[in-house]
């Protein structure tokens, strides 16, 4: 199963992944996780700063984890067109070449868990943003994303509560 994680920053996704890795039933899956320092520290800018270019690298990463027959990863296709659609320095009409594109692979996920910001402070990473503001932006966009997109996602689910909740959540609505 590909299955990925989608929200906004600091909600818990990549903690989720990693609780994840310990479950025996899914022993034999690959594991994605957050590389934001490692592209930061390439001089890849993030957030608001995000440019074409490299949100086309974060969609390739996405695109390669859904190359594996078993993925958890902690960010989805969903979120890198959240970002690029809020990305100040890229146009309208890039950005609109640049979601028929994404959309197309959408598909490829068995399973996509939203969890929402609802509740959950921000933690600052030293990478993400700290702006609230622009974190309900990327939320809401994400949101919207969900909607417009959900006849693209075999199954897409909101998760809340705590990791262990979350866990027999996703657990219960995939049967494993």
């Amino acid at each position: 199963m590909k299955i990925g994680l989608c929200g906004t920053m600091s909600v818990g996704k990549t903690t989720l992944v990693n609780a994840l890795k310990e479950l025996e039933q899914f022993k034999g899956y690959k594991f994605a996780t957050e590389r934001s320092k490692y592209l930061r520290d390439l001089g890849i800018p993030l957030n608001t700063d995000s440019t074409l270019k490299g949100q086309t690298i974060f969609l390739a990463e996405r695109c390669a984890e859904l190359t594996s027959e078993n993925i958890i990863t902690d960010r989805t296709i969903l979120d890198v067109m959240a970002f690029t659609q809020n990305a100040d320095s890229i146009d309208i009409n890039s950005k609109e070449s640049f979601e028929n594109y994404a959309k197309e692979f959408l598909s490829e996920y068995d399973y996509i868990f939203y969890i929402s910001p609802e509740g959950i402070p921000i933690e600052d990473n030293g990478v993400r943003t700290t702006d609230i503001e622009y974190r309900d932006l990327i939320d809401f966009t994400i949101n919207m994303n969900v909607q417009r997109y959900s006849h693209r996602v075999k199954n897409i689910f909101q998760i809340k509560g705590s990791t262990e909740e979350r866990i027999k959540q996703i657990l219960n609505i995939t049967e494993l």
